[in-house]
């Protein structure tokens, strides 16, 4: 029969080789998990600014309508010099 202390350094050897493969999945994992947090965040970023009007056609849009306010408030500016 073998001595309690020679089979103790084997199973601290697989335990430790345990935990080592336990912490590289676990690290694979988070990698992923943090891959996708990215995507998701720039894809929020996206619609965020979509709603906020921070798009180039909504910028382009939004300056086209200001252009004609502008338009419209020196009209009538510009009848009543003429009378």
């Amino acid at each position: 029969m073998t001595e309690p202390q020679d089979s103790v350094l084997p199973i601290r050897w697989g335990i430790r080789t345990d935990i080592r493969d336990r912490r590289r999945n676990a690290a694979r994992a988070f990698t992923v998990v943090n891959q996708r947090h990215d995507q998701i965040e720039r894809r929020s970023g996206n619609l965020r600014d979509a709603v906020d009007g921070e798009s180039p056609l909504g910028r382009y849009a939004a300056a086209e309508v200001e252009e004609r306010v502008d338009a419209i408030e020196t009209r009538p500016a510009a009848l009543g010099k003429a009378h």
